[in-house]
């Protein structure tokens, strides 16, 4: 299938390695011109543009802000790396900050320097990428959980706004898929809880329906039609590349979702179900005390 993406001109954040670097691939396969941002300015293969951009420092983030204002881009894929683990309780204000300005600030700002060119030429894609833990927190990464989160409901908002200017707007949620950051977390467990690496990537496997992690290329794939010009209905959407690991049915963005909301009968409080689909919350009738 022909995604129809030659000639279209692709900034990939992140691009050296991992999720990003398997993104740059298939998107550059499938005819794109891409520019792939990381530290270290190394592009995964030699026919991508290698640059640097460092969203830890101001004033990197605003020279390429700045070349994007001047070059514009067609296709935008946000990616950063995460933040140290631990549990919420105890995170200091400074690192919550920091997380947030390490994580978040730097893709807004991005982002709101390419839609004036999006919008003027009536055609765009942004994907950010996430993590599960937007559908269903991970124990121990508590500041990833929430900085990441906050990402979902900016993203979920920005793809309303620019949906008649024919941009769309998404993220993909990867489960455990095969990258130095999962290998970086799957040791840090290990020590913890005193395990070996291997014992706990093989517990991690045995959540997972087919067994195993996830091959980068596997995730860039998802990612690639996401920019298609065959995914122009697709917006406002969180796609999870998790392999079912994660059993519940819901997500965070479906257009159902359900609550428990407390309500008042003849002085007795009681709970109803409120269901969500689109802009219309339905209540159903009390079916539990609380």
């Amino acid at each position: 299938m022909d995604f129809g993406l030659t000639g279209k001109k692709a900034l990939v954040i992140g691009a050296s390695r991992g999720l990003g670097a398997a993104s740059a691939m298939l998107l550059a396969a499938e005819g794109a011109h891409v520019i792939a941002a990381s530290r270290s300015g190394t592009a995964p293969a030699d026919d991508m543009e290698g640059v640097v951009l460092d969203l830890s420092d101001a004033a990197s983030v605003e020279n390429m802000a700045k070349r994007i204002t001047d070059e514009g881009v067609d296709i935008l894929i946000n990616n950063c790396g995460g933040p140290a683990a631990g549990p919420v309780k105890g995170q200091r204000t400074a690192a919550w900050q920091a997380a947030f300005d390490a994580m978040a600030t730097p893709l807004f700002q991005l982002t709101e320097a390419a839609l004036p060119g999006m919008i003027a030429r009536g055609w765009g894609r942004i994907v950010t990428i996430g993590s599960s833990g937007v559908v269903q927190p991970i124990p121990g990464l508590a500041l990833s959980n929430g900085v990441r989160g906050a990402i979902a409901g900016w993203s979920k908002t920005l793809s309303s706004e620019v949906a008649e200017a024919g941009i769309t707007v998404n993220m993909v949620l990867p489960g455990r898929i095969a990258t130095d950051r999962v290998a970086e977390l799957d040791s840090s467990k290990a020590k913890k809880i005193g395990s070996t690496l291997e014992d706990v990537q093989e517990a991690s496997r045995k959540t997972i329906p087919v067994g195993r992690y996830g091959a980068p290329e596997e995730f860039g794939a998802v990612v690639a039609f996401l920019c298609s010009q065959q995914a122009g209905y697709v917006t406002g959407s969180m796609i999870r590349v998790d392999c079912g690991m994660i059993r519940g049915m819901g997500t965070w963005n479906s257009s159902r979702q359900t609550d428990w909301v407390p309500i008042a009968k003849n002085g007795v409080a009681m709970t109803a179900t409120s269901f969500h689909c689109g802009w219309r919350t339905w209540i159903l009738p009390p079916i539990r005390a609380f």
